[in-house]
């Protein structure tokens, strides 16, 4: 079953050392916007440091990856458009709590 949603808005949380796995998009755009943290962005053979206030947009058939790199979490918003099926692979995933941590980091406090 799909979604039937033109395009998703998620925040992600990536634990130090988390990351993407390799992957790339037929027709979706992908955003990602850091909220908090910093990561490496490996982007078509390339490699780019990311931080708070960075953004970042891949273009259909960037193969990538974001990973968290510093001593705590990495937060990103990440938008895909067309959905592309990420709305799906997202509740298909494990549900989690968000901790003091995350509340107080996306209230950007």
């Amino acid at each position: 079953m799909t979604d039937r949603i033109g395009n998703i808005f998620v925040i992600e949380i990536f634990q130090p050392g988390g990351a993407t796995p390799p992957n790339e998009h037929a027709s979706a755009h992908e955003f990602f916007h850091v909220l908090h943290g910093v990561g490496v962005a490996r982007c078509d053979g390339k490699v780019l440091p990311i931080k708070k206030g960075d953004s970042l947009l891949l273009h259909p058939g960037s193969e990538h990856v974001i990973e968290n790199t510093g001593p705590g979490k990495l937060y990103t918003l990440t938008v895909m458009t067309p959905n592309e099926g990420f709305s799906e692979l997202i509740r298909s995933g494990e549900p989690v709590e968000l901790d003091a941590e995350d509340i107080r980091v996306l209230q950007g406090l």
